[in-house]
């Protein structure tokens, strides 16, 4: 008698434990069912894959509200990506039906209701990349599952328009442009109006992007049209503020796609691109990716947002007041150059070949051109400074990263950071540096040994994969993964990395323009991990002397 009573007292148990599941819900556009998963003896997880949160996109135009659906749709598959290049530039992928959405929600045991929503916006450069990732074994790497899990907060990721379809533009009002961005701002205004119904905080959402991704997070916050629908943001390795984030002359590329596609580069250029097949459009849109130390490879990336009077009313820079009640973190990997770096100086991945003194000439000359030989010298003294009378061949390869990481990242981060602070009402500002070596460091080419995190490698530990793949990874970079899931979703729940559910390693300082305090992300890290003033002169010399130096040049 008494085994019967344990019996039902356990069926019951596990009636309740599995009704923690949202089951049908119901949105703007229709009902949609997605899958319900078990990760522990009281933990579920709703997980629905491709819900659309716009119409198939126009060519050129911005996106459309979603006509919706009759009956309850099935939302238990990623749609494709939206129509791209492939990564060696020689076909297309994905389609131009790709407005769809990914939602994570974590149950304990009961539904879970009022949980903070972290929004993923994925980089490639405006060029490429998909709202799940790179896939390995069914492993996608931009999977919410972990960081939902871990750190009990919803997590969503969004596809949108890349390449020419997302952000060719003619600089004037017939193909104005940033149609990627604007897929990005309606999918935050869907999940603002729908997310309740997940069991999300409609007032508590933070977005979060790495690369183009980070650019496009700021951007976000910047814009007037997101007014009163962020209230924190997260930008890795990426800001409104990068050199390759805004183009500033549209059209001379708009031409050249045109002339590729025969399209008149005259009046009727717009018209007759809009008629164009959207795959020999985005093939025209390809990039040229030969470079060398007097023509770095960020200045080929092209095809990215601009200043179009609508989304942008006014230079990035100028729009920080937008973002004055919007909580901000931003920081860099400390070697996010090196991908480029790579292609513009070979060398420096080299164990044989030395990378000269002159190629770190040619590199500074090319970064500074508009001021001619004043600005070359001034940079070239700043960066060696400390390299005594004979440098190591060692010393010199890692400036001429240094460079490249200054240049692309950290100085328009650091920039972005004081602009934030300067604007803040009630927002906070925090600033880090992601120092763990890259795992392929020393072992094989191209990663020499002196190898630190190079653009991207933050991404397995924001995602949890030493957690889901615990084969591929030591003990420690655990530990790394999980302060930083830690670290980004209390930020994510209380608009401070310090506080929330989850434990962290050091205490995280405000950024403010007097104390320029940050934190180095390490799977090592501790209370000295917190630092001040991140290479201060370097920041000094890109924003404060070489802007005051006359230009030689100009476009």
């Amino acid at each position: 008698m008494a085994m019967l009573g344990i019996l039902t007292a356990a069926a019951v148990f596990l009636q309740t434990v599995s009704a923690a599941s949202l089951g049908v819900v119901t949105t703007e556009g229709g009902k949609v069912k997605g899958k319900s998963i078990y990760l522990g003896l009281i933990r579920r997880m709703d997980v629905f894959k491709g819900i659309p949160f716009a119409d198939i996109p126009g060519r050129f135009e911005k996106p459309k509200p979603h006509p919706g659906w009759d009956g309850i749709l099935k939302t238990t598959e990623y749609r494709p990506r939206c129509l791209q290049l492939n990564l060696i530039q020689t076909d297309t992928r994905g389609s131009e039906d790709c407005l769809y959405l990914n939602i994570w929600v974590p149950h304990g045991s009961s539904v879970s209701t009022n949980l903070p929503v972290m929004v993923w916006i994925y980089g490639g450069g405006f060029l490429i990349g998909g709202s799940m990732g790179a896939n390995f074994l069914d492993n996608y790497l931009y999977s919410g599952q972990e960081i939902a899990d871990r750190g009990n907060v919803i997590v969503v990721t969004l596809g949108y328009r890349v390449g020419a379809l997302g952000f060719l533009s003619t600089g004037d009002s017939d193909l104005p442009g940033n149609y990627g961005l604007w897929d990005q701002q309606a999918a935050i205004a869907w999940v603002h109006r729908n997310i309740k119904a997940f069991g999300g905080d409609p007032n508590n959402i933070t977005l979060f992007g790495e690369s183009a991704g980070g650019a496009s997070v700021s951007f976000q916050t910047l814009t007037p049209h997101n007014k009163g629908l962020i209230k924190r943001a997260i930008s890795q390795s990426g800001v409104g503020l990068c050199p390759w984030a805004i183009n500033k002359n549209p059209r001379k590329f708009a031409e050249e796609v045109a002339l590729k596609v025969n399209c008149p580069t005259n009046e009727k250029m717009a018209a007759c691109l809009k008629m164009t097949d959207p795959e020999v459009l985005t093939m025209a849109g390809s990039l040229s990716m030969t470079s060398s130390p007097d023509s770095p490879l960020v200045y080929n990336l092209v095809l990215s947002p601009v200043v179009d009077g609508d989304f942008f009313p006014d230079e990035p820079g100028n729009l920080f007041h937008n973002a004055a009640e919007i909580d901000f973190i931003a920081g860099v990997n400390d070697m996010d150059g090196h991908l480029f770096t790579g292609l513009d100086v070979p060398s420096v991945n080299s164990h044989l070949v030395d990378t000269s003194i002159e190629d770190v000439k040619r590199l500074l000359g090319a970064l500074t051109q508009e001021k001619g030989s004043l600005g070359l010298d001034n940079a070239y003294s700043t960066y060696s400074l400390d390299w005594g009378s004979s440098p190591s061949r060692e010393t010199i390869k890692k400036t001429v990263v240094a460079i490249e990481t200054d240049y692309i990242f950290l100085i328009p981060t650091q920039a972005a950071l004081y602009l934030h602070s300067d604007h803040a009402t009630t927002g906070r500002t925090y600033s880090y540096i992601f120092s763990e070596p890259n795992r392929m460091g020393g072992l094989i080419m191209p990663y020499p040994g002196w190898m630190g995190a190079d653009h991207a490698d933050d991404l397995q530990y924001v995602f949890g994969k030493p957690f889901t793949t615990p084969l591929g990874y030591w003990p420690r970079h655990r530990n790394l993964s999980r302060y930083i899931i830690a670290y980004w979703t209390n930020f994510a729940k209380t608009g401070d990395p310090n506080k929330g559910d989850m434990k962290v390693p050091a205490t995280w300082p405000e950024f403010t323009s007097t104390g320029h305090q940050y934190l180095e992300l390490h799977s090592k890290m501790d209370k000295n991990y917190v630092g001040q003033k991140l290479r201060m002169r370097f920041v000094h010399f890109w924003t404060s002397v070489l802007p005051n130096l006359p230009t030689i040049f100009s476009e």
